[in-house]
């Protein structure tokens, strides 16, 4: 079990199915947690490049393209994969117990 201190609670596993995203308020930021094959990850809502919501872009396995000027990030490290963006967001560890999704503090403090 882990050590749910700094973690939120922010969704229960059935509200994500496998290939769909959520876009939650934890940790003082916006973010969106995704469901790939029923492997949950958390990435900042924002993207790097240009303000524009991730939550509505395109979810493939392994990557998350911005809607705005097609940027994709790396779904587990937050790495953009192709330009226009050039800096990383930030990631989120996620927990799952019981059926809920926990998220914990990010990952990348300076993104």
């Amino acid at each position: 079990m882990t050590n749910l201190d700094d973690f939120v609670a922010v969704a229960r596993t059935f509200d994500i199915t496998p290939g769909k995203m959520l876009r939650v308020n934890a940790h003082g930021a916006w973010i969106v947690v995704a469901n790939i094959e029923n492997e949950y990850f958390a990435i900042a809502d924002t993207c790097s490049h240009e303000d524009a919501s991730l939550y509505k872009g395109v979810l493939k396995s392994g990557y998350i393209r911005c809607p705005l000027h097609g940027s994709r990030f790396d779904i587990k490290t937050g790495q953009p994969l192709e330009e226009p963006a050039e800096e990383p967001v930030d990631v989120y560890p996620v927990c799952v117990q019981d059926n809920v999704v926990y998220i914990g503090p990010p990952l990348h403090e300076d993104a």
